[in-house]
């Protein structure tokens, strides 16, 4: 089973290369894809840098400029899926999520999940470090995600997730239309709503300690209101397979 990464990176110089050596360090072989909006702080160089001793497993696509975090798992998405990967895994960079996890989330799909989602919430409320007004925020963040949609996952907003191969081949990628943190939500709905099986595996996520946040009010309005619009959305599948495998990212 083939197995990729995606991290998406915004000046994560402190990070990366730590997170390089952790990920091909994990006794089960994961390839890494980093997808950097055009860091001014040069982290797509130690990039370049760090693929010299991971030829053919460590890769990386750049972008022009800062275009969303759902845009650049767009990007990966289709790009693994040109690549012939079995599993796609979401991470952040910043060590909130314990690449250590990754093997956890690989073990529940091979049990037969379709989603696996490294859930902050499932088994009480695992997040260390947090304000608490951000805290309450994600928290009630997911609860409103579950009361409008009815979907039943309580991290609705978690950003560690495995996606099945069969999952990306069946949601239309060019039809997700959230590009922030909403993003998360819409991709586990339009998965649910399709019939797959999502399930959460009980994680601790931890702070950043080195870099800058990302987040934003924006991110979460988007999120608030997008999340209605979904409750009245028509979900389809994509619709013919064949001719998307030619598609160029």
């Amino acid at each position: 089973m083939r197995k990729v990464v995606i991290i998406p990176t915004y000046n994560e110089k402190e990070n990366i290369a730590a997170m390089i050596d952790r990920v091909f360090s994990l006794p089960e072989p994961f390839d890494l894809l980093v997808i950097d909006d055009g860091s001014p702080d040069g982290t797509a160089a130690i990039v370049r840098a760090r693929q010299q001793q991971h030829q053919g497993h460590l890769h990386l696509i750049e972008r022009s400029g800062k275009l969303g975090l759902g845009t650049a798992y767009l990007t990966g998405f289709k790009w693994a899926l040109e690549q012939g990967y079995d599993y796609v895994f979401e991470m952040d960079c910043d060590f909130s999520h314990n690449p250590d996890d990754l093997l956890r989330l690989y073990e529940a799909a091979l049990e037969g999940a379709d989603v696996v989602v490294g859930s902050r919430y499932v088994t009480g409320v695992n997040v260390v470090n947090w304000p608490m007004g951000r805290l309450l925020m994600s928290y009630y963040a997911s609860v409103y995600v579950r009361t409008v949609t009815r979907m039943p996952v309580r991290d609705a907003t978690a950003g560690f997730v495995c996606y099945a191969r069969r999952v990306l081949e069946r949601i239309d990628l060019d039809a997700v239309q959230m590009k922030g943190y909403g993003f998360q939500i819409e991709m586990k709905y339009t998965a649910w709503k399709l019939g797959f099986r999502i399930r959460e595996v009980s994680i601790v996520f931890t702070e950043r300690v080195q870099g800058v946040s990302k987040m934003s009010s924006g991110i979460f309005g988007e999120a608030f209101w997008g999340v209605i619009k979904l409750r009245f959305r028509k979900i389809h599948p994509r619709a013919a397979l064949s001719t998307q495998s030619s598609s160029k990212v």
